[in-house]
C-alpha cells in the first residue's frame, strides 16, 4: 500500500535547514560575552581563512600636569595580528524511535544542545582571547578585592568612564560582595551588559564565570572584542541506515579575537 501524502516522514522531523536557521538566529544570544563583542560579517564570501585584524597599543596612564603646563600628547598606534578562522562544531545522532515517540522534542532539544555546545566554545575563546589585553594589573592578595579593581581601573586613563564589565571568579565574587562599594544586582536594574550581571562595583557590572580563576578577573568594556563570522552556521544529517538512526552536525567557522586592547584591562 502506497503511503499517505499526509504521513509524518523522518525527513518531515529532521529538516536540517529548519534547525540551520534556529541555531543561526539564536547562536550570538547564546553567547554570554556577546555583547562586549563586535560581531562583524565582512568576512562572509571572502576567500582565504586567515585574517589581519587592527591591535590598537594603550597610550599610558595619564600625568599629573601642573597648572599653565602642556599635556603631554601620546600617539595612538595600531598594529595588526593574524588570526586564523576557526570551525566549532557538534553533533548529535538521534535514533528512530526517539524522534517518532521518545518523550518531549528530541529535535529541538538537539537544536538547543547544539546552539549552547557552540556558544560554550566562542564564549572559552573570547575570555582567552582578553589575557592579549595590554593594560595589566596586579592583584595583592590572590583574590580580587575592591581595592584592586579601583586602582586597576586607572589604566583606562581618561576613558575610565562608560560602560565597563568585571568577570571574576565565584571566589573572588563571595568577597566582593561583602564589600561596602558593593551594588547589588536588584539596585543595577535594566541597565545590565550581560545577562546574569550579580552587581557593580566601582563602576563595573560584575558577571560570574567558571572561565575566571580565583586572583584573576577581566575589566571590558564593550567593543574590545569581535566576532568575525566566516558564513552562517550549516546544519547537515546523515543517516545510518544500519542502526536507524539519523546523525545531526552543526558548524560555525568564525574568529574571536581581542581588538581594542585599550578597553580591557586584566587582574591577575
Amino acid at each position: 500500500m502506497a503511503v499517505s501524502t499526509n504521513a509524518t516522514l523522518l525527513a518531515n522531523l529532521v529538516d536540517p535547514e529548519v534547525i540551520g536557521a534556529m541555531i543561526q538566529n539564536k547562536l550570538t544570544d547564546a553567547i554570554k560575552f556577546a555583547p562586549l563583542a563586535k560581531v562583524d560579517t565582512t568576512l562572509v564570501g571572502q576567500p582565504g581563512s586567515t585574517i589581519k585584524l587592527p591591535y590598537y597599543s594603550y597610550i599610558g596612564k595619564a600625568a599629573i600636569t601642573a597648572e599653565g603646563q602642556p599635556i603631554t600628547i601620546n600617539q595612538l598606534t595600531a598594529t595588526t595580528k593574524q588570526a586564523q578562522v576557526v570551525k566549532y562544531g557538534n553533533g548529535v545522532e538521534i535514533t528512530d524511535e526517539a524522534v517518532l515517540s521518545g518523550f518531549g522534542d528530541p529535535i529541538g532539544e538537539s537544536a538547543n544542545q547544539l546552539i549552547l555546545s557552540i556558544a560554550d566554545a566562542i564564549d572559552d575563546d573570547i575570555v582567552t582571547s582578553l589575557a592579549d589585553a595590554t593594560a595589566a594589573a596586579v592583584t595583592s592578595t590572590g583574590t580580587v578585592t575592591s581595592d584592586d579593581i579601583a586602582n586597576a581601573l586607572v589604566k583606562f586613563g581618561e576613558d575610565i568612564d562608560g560602560e565597563k564589565v568585571v568577570i571574576v571568579s565565584a571566589d573572588d565574587y563571595a568577597n566582593l560582595r561583602k564589600d561596602s562599594t558593593w551594588v547589588a544586582g536588584s539596585d543595577v536594574g535594566a541597565n545590565t551588559i550581560i545577562r546574569g550581571t550579580v552587581g557593580m562595583i566601582h563602576g563595573c557590572q560584575v558577571v560570574v564565570s567558571n572561565r575566571a580563576t580565583q586572583g584573576t578577573a577581566y575589566i571590558v568594556k564593550p567593543g574590545a572584542l569581535a566576532i568575525f563570522l566566516k558564513r552562517d552556521a550549516i546544519v547537515e544529517s546523515d543517516r545510518d541506515i544500519i542502526n536507524k538512526s539519523t546523525v545531526i552536525t552543526a558548524d560555525q567557522h568564525c574568529v574571536v579575537s581581542l581588538v581594542d586592547a585599550t578597553k580591557a584591562i586584566v587582574l591577575s
